[in-house]
Order: C-alpha cells, then sequence, then structure tokens
C-alpha cells in the first residue's frame, strides 16, 4: 500500500481561547485529488496554513511526504506549493516577472527555470499576456497566475485555499481544466472550496464544521450516508414558502430548505411523503407547485450531517 502523502493525527489548534481544530485526522494518498469543504470558520484555512508550515500548532503530528512538519519544516516547504486564497503576487509586475521572481526565490536554476517559465505560460494559457502587469489581469487570470508562481519549483504536493473564490464560471471551468491535468501527471491536490460543485469532482470529500471532521469519503460514498427521502420543488415564490413551511413543524419533515430557486424538503423514512407536501402546500394555496422526488446532492449530505452533529451536541 502506497505511504500517504499527508498525514494528520489528532491536530489541534488553539488560538487563545478558541479551538479552531479540535481533533483533526485524515489521510491524503499520492496523486489524489482531496477537497476540503464547510461553512467560513470551519477551520480549512487554518489546516492549510499549517500544511504549508506558516502556522504552529499545539497538539497531533503532522507529515508531509514522509516528513514531520515540527522537525523538518524547512524539507517541507520546499516539496509543496501553496496558493492562498487571496491574491498574492506583486502587482507591479508582468507575468513573465512573477514567475521569474519566484522561480529565483525557489532557487530554480537558470536553464530550467527559463524552460519551465515558457511551458507554465503555455500551460496556464498565459502566454500572449506575459508582458502584462498583474494588477491589470482579471479575477480569472490572476489565479492561473498565481497557480503558474506556485508550480514554478515543480512541487509534488499542491494545497490550494478556495482558490476559484469570486471567479468567473469560465475560469473556474478552465482553471479545474488545469487542476485535472496536473493530477493526471501525478501531482497530489488537496483543495478547499466553497462550492460543492467542485467537491463531487474530487477523489474523497472532508466535511469541516467547527473544527471537526464530520465526514471523509469518496462523493458517492458520502450520499449513502443521507438518511430520508427528498422532494423538489420549483416555481416563483419560493423564499417565502420556505419561511412559512420552517415555522409550520410538519411531523415527518426533518427539513425545508432553498437553493437558490428550488426548494427542498427532506422527510423521515416511512413518512407519507405525498401526503405531506400536499396538505402542506394547499394549507398555503401553492397547488401549482409539483413535488418531484430526487437523490440527494452533497449539499443535502452536508446540511444533514451538520444537523445530526448538532442533536448530538444537544442530548
Amino acid at each position: 500500500m502506497l505511504e500517504p502523502s499527508v498525514k494528520i493525527a489528532q491536530l489541534v489548534k488553539k488560538f487563545e481561547d478558541k479551538t479552531a481544530l479540535n481533533g483533526i485526522s485524515l489521510e491524503v494518498l499520492p496523486g489524489e485529488m482531496f477537497g476540503l469543504s464547510g461553512p467560513d470558520g470551519a477551520g480549512k484555512t487554518t489546516l492549510m496554513r499549517i500544511l504549508c508550515g506558516l502556522l504552529d500548532f499545539q497538539e497531533g503530528e503532522v507529515l508531509v511526504l514522509g516528513k514531520n512538519l515540527k522537525t523538518e519544516l524547512e524539507k517541507v516547504r520546499s516539496l509543496v506549493g501553496y496558493m492562498p486564497e487571496r491574491f498574492s503576487l506583486y502587482p507591479d509586475l508582468t507575468v513573465k516577472e512573477n514567475l521569474r521572481f519566484f522561480g529565483r526565490l525557489f532557487q530554480v536554476p537558470e536553464a530550467e527555470r527559463k524552460e519551465r517559465e515558457k511551458r507554465l505560460l503555455r500551460f496556464s494559457g498565459l502566454e500572449e499576456f506575459q508582458g502584462r502587469r498583474a494588477g491589470q489581469l482579471s479575477g480569472g487570470m490572476k489565479q492561473k497566475l498565481a497557480l503558474a508562481c506556485t508550480l514554478i519549483h515543480q512541487p509534488e504536493v499542491l494545497f490550494l485555499d478556495e482558490p476559484t473564490t469570486g471567479v468567473d464560471p469560465v475560469s473556474r471551468e478552465e482553471f479545474w481544466q488545469i487542476l485535472n491535468e496536473l493530477k493526471a501527471q501525478g501531482t497530489t491536490i488537496m483543495i478547499s472550496t466553497p462550492y460543492l460543485d467542485e467537491a463531487e469532482v474530487c477523489d474523497r470529500v472532508a466535511f469541516f464544521y467547527q473544527g471537526k471532521i464530520l465526514a471523509c469519503d469518496s462523493p458517492a460514498k458520502l450520499k449513502e450516508l443521507f438518511s430520508g427521502e427528498l422532494y423538489e420543488l420549483k416555481g416563483e415564490g419560493l423564499f417565502a414558502l420556505a419561511q412559512q413551511l420552517s415555522s409550520l413543524g410538519l411531523e415527518g419533515v426533518v427539513e425545508v430548505q432553498l437553493y437558490g430557486d428550488r426548494l427542498h424538503f427532506h422527510l423521515e423514512e416511512g413518512t407519507n411523503s405525498e401526503k405531506v407536501i400536499s396538505q402542506a402546500l394547499k394549507r398555503f394555496n401553492r397547488t401549482d407547485l409539483t413535488p418531484r422526488r430526487i437523490s440527494p446532492g452533497l449539499e443535502n449530505v452536508f446540511a444533514w450531517l451538520i444537523r445530526q452533529s448538532e442533536l448530538k451536541a444537544n442530548v
């Protein structure tokens, strides 16, 4: 069996009186696309910064490529690449100058650096923009440049902290195409994302909530954790309807949740679903809506896991 690229055991990180990570344990395998998902403040960025050696921790053990983060930090830093959420390059330097700067920072030999610059400019689609100042790039191009600079020293493991937040959908898709190419080449990628459609394409996903991991598995396996039946409604005026239904406390209804232009009814297993939903809609004169049973997505699973966690905490 392959040794994990990242191995975390009982990791605890505290900031004064706040526990940001509370006994985190997980493994990331070589060549894996591993996703971290969860709300703001769940601990994802804290974990990323620890893995890159930017933050210390109080308890536990962290191994990256077999090296102990506490005792071999400099070796780890030379083998990994880290891309923070916020654009952190030099806006007054051109695309090519940024690449050159980071190549020299990581002490890449001159001949190799020049060849890598050319390859990364082609790879990221930035060849025709290499003379443009980084500060004048679009959000999507900035993220591609940040990734290219992260790759200049050919890291074995990539840590990406919400790299597509605030990026337009087309650029987001292009960015993920680049990531999939890197994965195909054998690069291990650990990526945090608030977008559960991005989590869907990861090999495995860890759901973070209040400094803990609620569940960790492949997207398909995570969906099997969902208990109950799920129905979807589409139509107008769903926001008001969601508020009305949530206040009813209907028997057998676990949750009523709005997802954009869709309303989801989560019902307990064995509930007379059609009767419950039909009566609820009649009560608010919404017989124009037709419920459709659907399979749960990761957003439904995550909401379910949070609910279960809170119920246990209140016992």
